[in-house]
């Protein structure tokens, strides 16, 4: 049975419990946006399991342990400025052998300003939960950009592979190119130019 299905094998305490699990998840994430835009050190740091996971698909971002996370954060922003985060889909399973862990892909989009100007940003996390010393926390987060550009250059951004528009030199977006799906898909059918 998948975590999806409400099946007679699980009991209404049980199910209780799982939608419970699911509501505290996605606060959790909610909470992370917040933490993140006001700048929220400690309430950040609880967020994360004590050998929690922070890093990024383009290998900007890479520290393990809540302390090296929140190191990491200090140097993000020291070049960003205010932010707003905002979540959109968010997809979560829990692991049949462990009701104590769960995986998540979450779609979200930011607003913010990093070295003075002011860039939007299509992102998706891949989780790793776990319930810890009493509430779900995130046992490793890998954030990806779909695209990472100034408003204005949104029409060009999004026409090239290179939508990482937040460093020196552009570089390839995250997804969906990279995916699997994306591209088993596109070699049995290619794309029209």
């Amino acid at each position: 049975m998948t975590d999806s299905t409400i099946g007679s094998e699980q009991t209404v305490a049980q199910r209780i419990e799982r939608l419970e699990a699911r509501a505290a998840i996605r606060e959790l994430v909610g909470t992370y946006c917040i933490r993140v835009d006001e700048r929220d050190i400690d309430g950040l740091s609880l967020c994360f399991t004590q050998d929690g996971i922070m890093r990024s698909a383009d290998g900007v971002m890479n520290a393990s342990g809540r302390a090296a996370v929140i190191e990491q954060f200090h140097a993000r922003f020291s070049v960003l400025g205010p932010s707003n985060h905002y979540t959109h889909d968010h997809i979560i399973h829990f692991d049949p052998q462990d009701s104590s862990v769960a995986t998540g892909t979450l779609n979200t989009h930011a607003e913010l300003i990093r070295n003075g100007e002011m860039l939007v940003t299509s992102l998706r996390y891949r989780d790793r939960y776990r319930y810890e010393a009493g509430r779900w926390r995130f046992a490793e987060r890998v954030l990806s950009f779909f695209y990472y550009a100034r408003p204005g250059e949104l029409p060009e951004v999004l026409c090239s592979p290179l939508r990482n528009r937040a460093y020196a030199q552009p570089i390839a977006a995250d997804f969906p190119e990279e995916s699997s799906f994306w591209q088993a898909y596109h070699q049995q059918r290619p794309r029209l130019r």
